[in-house]
């Protein structure tokens, strides 16, 4: 059985955590693609207070396997992040805009993105994408995510080059030149192993949990969890990303660039504004 104690580290927190109770927990999953788990997280009482104290552990223990359900997840949290854990944060209708900015494909829903590949005369791949993951927020934010990402989830065959040729191009329109050269230059890194459809997410040696831990546990006191937890957000071409030390975990190449980032930081603080 799981407590109802919960210890939340401000009371400005609670009051924004607050803003997510169970229900909306469940439209949140609905809104990210991800239905199909709506049962586990009811029955383990995961509500906006708790959604981002989970833990690579914890979706395993709620059954979720997939690395690309993870990364849905954990892109899905920090849209929430940037948007206070508004519950109405993600787009449920398709934005009139012949061309979105990033700023506003980040915020779109599973359902969304549907009714951008019918805009896009793929109507008959659209339904494929239901209970995919597939949000604004993980198109966008993951540098993994690429437009074969998403002809492998909707089950567009190999043999249709021009098919997977207009996605291609209609994709790179969707997500702007920032994130392109972002997912171009992850690509073609060494070692770059693509997303697949199939790959699983291994358990941490800490071991499965009973949830105790969203209940006790402080913002600071792990790193473990599945969206690293950071009290400032940054804007990159009108996008809120997560500050560099929080970036963490998201990616390989996130990674690397939060480090580096944090050098230039380190650097320019010792340094400081001449007097």
């Amino acid at each position: 059985t799981l407590s109802n104690g919960r210890s939340l580290s401000s009371s400005s927190e609670e009051e924004e955590q607050g803003l997510m109770k169970n229900g909306d927990t469940s439209s949140w999953l609905d809104d990210i693609g991800l239905p199909q788990y709506k049962d586990q997280f009811h029955e383990a009482r995961i509500d906006g207070r708790m959604i981002q104290y989970l833990t690579v552990n914890d979706l395993l223990t709620l059954k979720v396997t997939s690395q690309l359900h993870h990364l849905s997840i954990k892109c899905a949290i920090h849209v929430l992040h940037a948007n206070k854990f508004n519950p109405n944060c993600l787009r449920r209708r398709p934005v009139e805009e012949k061309h979105p900015p990033p700023s506003e494909v980040v915020q779109w829903s599973n359902h969304c993105v549907m009714e951008w590949l019918r805009a896009v005369d793929l109507a008959e791949y659209a339904p494929n994408l239901r209970g995919s993951g597939v949000h604004g927020g993980l198109i966008i934010l993951e540098p993994r995510f690429s437009s074969e990402t998403l002809a492998l989830l909707l089950n567009i065959p190999p043999q249709k080059t021009l098919l997977r040729r207009h996605l291609a191009t209609a994709f790179s329109a969707l997500v702007g030149l920032q994130a392109m050269q972002e997912k171009r230059e992850y690509g073609n890194a060494t070692g770059h192993v693509p997303l697949t459809t199939t790959a699983k997410v291994k358990p941490k040696k800490l071991g499965f949990t009973q949830f105790s831990h969203l209940r006790k546990r402080k913002p600071d006191e792990s790193a473990d969890y599945i969206c690293p937890i950071d009290s400032g957000a940054l804007t990159v071409n009108g996008v809120s990303r997560l500050p560099s030390s929080a970036q963490r975990g998201l990616s390989p190449r996130l990674d690397r660039q939060a480090e580096r980032e944090e050098q230039v930081g380190i650097k320019a603080q010792t340094n400081g504004p001449k007097q």
